[in-house]
């Protein structure tokens, strides 16, 4: 053990790299998007230390300030759920809205099923009233589990 550690010490670029793949290694395994920047940024100072080799001081502050600037950088910049606003093709719900429907059964104060895509879905029909079984209509939103609809016509 002792032999590893003096071996980190003259070659701090093999710490920071091993320290860059296994955060990686993690980042890979779990999909987290936490551990990817502090990876980047590991990468970073295992280049800086190879280059300039500024001290085990400098360095972790270096790792630090680095790791800090890249990880919310990227949470402002690159948002988790961009590619949500596209539509998410594992989420079914939100791939509904703009599709045409039609009630199952008579619709009652505004509340009723409706057919889609082979399912059954609980529906709320805009601006509440009635509708006859059978009835077409569009979905317009999603709440929970209960599809907003309109009259289609």
């Amino acid at each position: 053990m002792a032999g590893v550690i003096e071996l980190l010490a003259a070659q701090p670029f093999w710490f920071w790299g091993g320290l860059a793949v296994a955060l990686l290694a993690i980042e890979a395994a779990t999909g987290t998007g936490w551990l990817l920047w502090p990876s980047a940024s590991a990468g970073a100072v295992a280049l800086l230390a190879l280059v300039l080799d500024p001290g085990w001081t400098g360095q972790a502050v270096f790792f630090a300030v680095l790791t800090l600037v890249t990880t919310f950088g990227a949470r402002r910049y690159f948002p988790r759920g961009g590619a949500a606003a596209y539509g998410d093709i594992n989420d079914t719900s939100t791939r509904l809205v703009g599709q045409a429907a039609r009630t199952v059964d008579a619709f009652h104060k505004g509340e009723g099923r409706i057919a889609l895509d082979g399912k059954e879905w609980a529906a709320h029909l805009e601006g509440g009233g009635s509708l006859a079984a059978g009835a077409e209509v569009e979905v317009i939103g999603v709440r929970g589990s209960i599809l907003e609809v309109r009259r289609r016509g």
